[in-house]
């Protein structure tokens, strides 16, 4: 399976590496680290966009407004003004598929001429105007199961059967998207692992993951998550392990994405789990 992002064409004979690049200051992880005195410093974005792709990461996923639990929204002006610059020096300078982390119809149509190759949206393109935008953009794109918004998903989410439910919804969206005129095979699903779900949530999810690839390719956001420290008592810092062993499992069930933080880490599990399976 080869798929087009913009200029860039990628197989998915094996997973595929998304890079993590907040340029918000406030991301659950790493919010700040492109910032200095509270300002966005172009140079250590690019810094460290060019380090995740030394590392091996096959995607950046830059990302302009936090989607932590409880995170406050940016105004779609304040989001462009973070992420164009960033996008424009990284199609300039580096050979990687840019995915853009967003729900504005704005910085949609704005990226995909900049250089973007993929839209990334965890509210599913159901901001007014986002499938739209998508559609004239061209390029694929990833829809994502949340209840709620960050500011409130994580208040007592409940469901029948979350397998069932989830899997509903992005079949749902992706029906959605074909009728608007996106290509079938250019829809990735995710299905939301930390997003208006509880511990037991996500972890049947993962059990269930290989349900999810008939909808489509799958992209997988396990890293550094909440969960790991309220199950194993770790701090983000200390997540790793947890990240690249939910990671490998979500692999093994068929993800053919993983969006991380740590890309030369997930790069060597996944070559060990390659040269043995």
């Amino acid at each position: 399976m080869q798929i087009e992002f913009g200029s860039r064409v990628l197989d998915f004979v094996h997973p595929r590496i998304m890079g993590v690049l907040n340029v918000t200051p406030d991301s659950f992880y790493d919010g700040g680290a492109c910032y200095e005195n509270g300002v966005l410093n172009l140079d250590l974005a690019l810094r460290h966009a060019e380090r995740l792709v030394a590392e091996g990461a096959d995607f950046l996923d830059i990302g302009g407004e936090s989607t932590r639990p409880g995170a406050a929204p940016v105004s779609p002006e304040e989001e462009c003004d973070r992420v164009l610059p960033v996008v424009r020096a990284v199609a300039e300078r580096l050979d990687v598929v840019i995915s853009v982390d967003t729900s504005n119809p704005l910085l949609m149509r704005e990226a995909a001429i900049a250089g973007a190759g993929l839209i990334n949206d965890v509210r599913s393109l159901q901001v007014p105007g986002a499938l739209a935008a998508a559609v004239a953009s061209g390029l694929p794109v990833c829809v994502m199961h949340m209840i709620g918004t960050p500011a409130n998903m994580q208040q007592e989410p409940k469901y029948d059967d979350v397998v069932r439910e989830v899997k509903d919804f992005l079949a749902e969206r992706k029906q959605e998207c074909i009728g608007a005129g996106i290509s079938a095979e250019k829809i990735f699903v995710d299905p939301g692992i930390g997003f208006g779900k509880t511990d037991a949530h996500n972890l049947e999810l993962l059990k269930n993951l290989n349900q999810f690839c008939s909808l489509g390719p799958v992209l997988l956001g396990v890293s550094r998550k909440s969960m790991f420290g309220r199950l194993l008592g770790r701090a983000p810092s200390e997540r790793l392990p947890a990240s690249l062993a939910a990671g490998l499992i979500g692999c093994q069930k068929g993800a053919s994405i993983l969006r991380v933080h740590d890309v030369a880490a997930t790069r060597d599990a996944l070559e060990i789990w390659r040269l043995i399976g």
